[in-house]
């Protein structure tokens, strides 16, 4: 990866604004700007990822400590700091530790390790006595474990390790840390570098996609060790010392660890049948008899778990409502009754954590930012703590309404549409984003397309949720088991058309609203997101514009550039070989196979890391005079994570959809060689053939 540093004085000058002031009251309103949302700051990760909150709360009860990061588009780096918060209204966050780059997320990927580029969590640790605090902070490429003291903010790095250092806690008697990092690896690289005189052999660690080279082994584990704050080596940790460690999160999805209530009684969430994420909530009381929670709401999408620490009542996190769109907290007491409804809201929340007798969480809205709020867990008031980005209350934001549908198979999706400032009717372009919406409109899943940007130039944006699986309540393994291939091709095949249908019943919903012109509709995605636009691409007329961020679903793609490990996946669930004797499969959704009939401008903007996913349908594209443009980001991941490459895609995709959908053109000189090739485009365009 990449590094990005900057000079001391430049880092602390760019940075001097890490925590903000409150906006001032005089401020003029303005019009959202690209960079406006480039520079949001943020607690945690954008996407929901595994693991412990990012909140850290003080064994007193009475602060908070969280690690803050904001990007720099003009320097393409990030401003990072470890900041601490007094739990009561009115108190200003205090930055204990400024500097580092931004560390990012790994995961475990059919048996190899994958960068996705989206930050990792970096939870701080309190000592047992509240005086300084642990954390995880990047520096030259490695991630090393560091010590701050709550008091002055005096921090030194107290691991050394030779691979990045992944977990840090406390001993009992705080006078050393144990850290956990995968040693492991320093072997695998002496034996892949003897590996490479002879040549590598193309197996299962290959992702040609990815890397030229084989892949990092999943399956290499941490290793604990022991730090003296006093000095001296990191020593092995014992089998005790490294029970202090959270559960080891690289594998994505790990089973839920489970809550204790320091009484002898521990809730775990356990999976329910089937491929969907819903759990079930099962109490062990002190006689070790076990108590499965039979309510309703104690099943389905139970998202996190806590118990108060006056012990005997269980806090639940839960997504319900129509499509899942509503989060709801229940507090529960085993033994006394079900489950009663504390607070629901259309706000995400999440990263929530015990504090005192309620919850700290992090919260957002359509169109509002990240923010601290506590909950009272008796009558769900919502206190805000801290906003970070306060200077968002000045700017002119289209408004949001949410909507609500179902697709031709009966199942509920929702999506929420955002809307000019000001707008006072009359039909306008139509903007869809695809798979998430939930929390901060922001730019779409993977943060590529720029909601309000595109809302402040006169678009209107249906940020799109994807629904529940068309198959996902009937499946179970004897199912599975007994599919023939055939029948698993015509499951491949329904799932897709179901989504398509969730998309196009949604548009055709903001055009009977009298909102969307019919004639001027555009169309994005990453990942799932992405194969749904190039679906609808083949499968619907609907469309007179697209972006995508990841492409797309050809033989070659998936049989090939992917990776022996991934074609055995697939193959497994029921997708035929590449040949192109499986052309009646393909061609279902296939762009390369159908490029002579699509009619949509195709803008793809994709990581080096998986560029070459985009090869077959891009030549097919231009080998029949489409208009498709593609741009490749050096150094990146599924998630793009470089700013001034976030920046540069939120810009080129609102002037490919100002000049597909609405005929305007930036009078920016930097881009007129951009016009140039889209124009050229448009000339040599052959529709429909």
């Amino acid at each position: 990866m990449a590094t990005l540093l900057l000079l001391p004085g430049v880092a602390a000058a760019r940075c001097a604004d890490l925590l903000p002031s409150a906006a001032p009251a005089a401020m003029p309103v303005r019009a959202v700007q690209a960079m406006d949302l480039a520079r949001l700051r943020q607690i945690g990760p954008s996407e929901r990822m595994p693991g412990p909150s990012a909140l850290a709360v003080s064994p007193d009860g009475r602060s908070v400590a969280f690690v803050i990061h904001r990007a720099e588009p003009v320097t393409n780096s990030y401003c990072v700091g470890l900041a601490v918060l007094k739990l009561a209204v009115g108190a200003k966050p205090r930055l204990l530790d400024l500097g580092g780059e931004l560390p990012l997320a790994e995961i475990a990927n059919r048996g190899t390790v994958w960068g996705v580029g989206l930050p990792s969590r970096v939870t701080p640790v309190w000592s047992h006595d509240g005086r300084s605090l642990a954390y995880l902070r990047r520096d030259g490429g490695r991630t090393q474990a560091w010590v701050v003291d709550v008091q002055s903010g005096a921090a030194r790095q107290m691991s050394h390790a030779r691979v990045d250092v992944e977990q840090v806690a406390w001993l009992e008697d705080d006078r050393g840390i144990v850290f956990a990092a995968r040693t492991g690896r320093l072997a695998e690289d002496r034996a892949r570098a003897a590996e490479a005189l002879g040549g590598y052999h193309y197996d299962e660690r290959f992702v040609p996609m990815m890397a030229n080279v084989p892949l990092t082994d999943g399956a290499i584990a941490l290793q604990a060790y022991v730090q003296r704050l006093a000095g001296g080596r990191a020593v092995p940790a014992t089998r005790e010392q490294a029970s202090r460690l959270p559960v080891d999160t690289i594998a994505m999805l790990p089973a839920s660890p489970g809550v204790e209530d320091g009484q002898g009684r521990r809730a775990e969430l356990r999976p329910e049948p089937g491929d969907a994420p819903r759990n079930r909530i099962v109490v062990r009381l002190e006689n070790g008899e076990i108590m499965p929670c039979t309510a309703a709401t104690c099943h389905g999408r139970v998202e996190d778990i806590w118990w108060l620490p006056s012990g005997g009542t269980l806090l639940f996190l839960r997504r319900e409502g129509w499509a899942l769109g509503d989060t709801a907290l229940y507090r529960w007491r085993p033994g006394h009754g079900e489950p009663r409804l504390v607070v629901r809201m259309t706000d995400l929340l999440g990263d929530c954590t015990v504090s005192g007798a309620g919850l700290a969480c992090l919260r957002e809205s359509a169109t509002r930012p990240q923010r601290i709020v506590t909950i009272d867990p008796m009558t769900g008031r919502s206190r805000e703590l801290f906003d970070t980005n306060p200077a968002f209350g000045a700017l002119r934001l289209g408004a949001v309404r949410r909507l609500a549908w179902r697709n031709d198979r009966g199942l509920e999706v929702r999506g929420d549409l955002v809307l000019p400032p000001g707008y006072r009717g009359g039909r306008l372009p139509l903007i869809v984003t695809t798979y998430t919406s939930r929390g901060f409109l922001r730019g779409g899943f993977g943060d590529e397309y720029p909601i309000q940007v595109f809302a402040a130039h006169g678009f209107a944006v249906l940020s799109y949720q994807r629904p529940t699986s068309v198959i996902l309540d009937a499946r179970d393994e004897e199912t599975e088991a007994k599919r023939t291939p055939a029948e698993a091709r015509r499951h491949i095949w329904a799932e897709r058309m179901s989504l398509n249908s969730a998309v196009i019943e949604g548009v055709r919903l903001t055009i009977a609203m009298g909102i969307a012109d019919p004639a001027r509709v555009g169309i994005t995605g990453l990942s799932d997101g992405s194969t749904t636009a190039e679906f609808a691409m083949v499968n619907s007329g609907m469309f007179a514009a697209a972006s995508v961020s990841t492409c797309c679903m050809e033989p070659w793609t998936i049989n090939a550039s992917m990776g022996p490990a991934y074609t055995k996946v697939m193959r497994e669930d029921g997708w035929p070989p590449g040949r192109y004797g499986d052309a009646a499969f393909w061609k279902q959704g296939s762009m390369a196979m159908n490029a002579s009939r699509i009619d949509v401008p195709l803008l793809i903007q994709q990581a080096d890391r998986e560029y070459l996913t985009a090869l077959e349908t891009y030549q097919a594209l231009r080998e029949h005079d489409k208009p498709v443009d593609m741009y490749v980001f050096p150094d990146e991941y599924h998630h793009k994570w470089q700013p001034a490459h976030r920046l540069a895609v939120y810009a080129r995709n609102l002037d490919w959809f100002r000049f597909w959908l609405k005929g305007e053109t930036d009078n920016d000189p930097a881009k007129s060689e951009q016009y140039v090739r889209w124009r050229a485009l448009q000339a040599t365009w052959r529709k429909g053939g």
